[in-house]
């Protein structure tokens, strides 16, 4: 299931990241927590995030994703 690899290679970016998945390969929504995000601006912090997928994109393997990337200070924000 693509959301496992997604899941997978962002965990695998951000070690020790909160890492959550919903939809299919047509929509899919990625939130991640991690310490990494700490004083990068929102779109530093979503381009991190889609480099770690970029190649399943380009493949055609994963359409459209929505990224939520956050620090556990904004988590706990929101």
């Amino acid at each position: 299931m693509i959301a496992d690899v997604v899941k997978s290679r962002v965990q695998a970016a951000f070690v020790g990241a909160r890492v959550t998945t919903d939809g299919d390969e047509s929509r899919m929504s990625v939130t991640v927590v991690s310490d990494a995000f700490c004083s990068l601006p929102r779109v530093k912090k979503q381009q991190l995030v889609y480099n770690a997928i970029a190649d399943l994109i380009a493949a055609g393997e994963l359409h459209a994703v929505t990224i939520r990337a956050l620090t556990p200070d904004e988590a706990g924000a929101s």
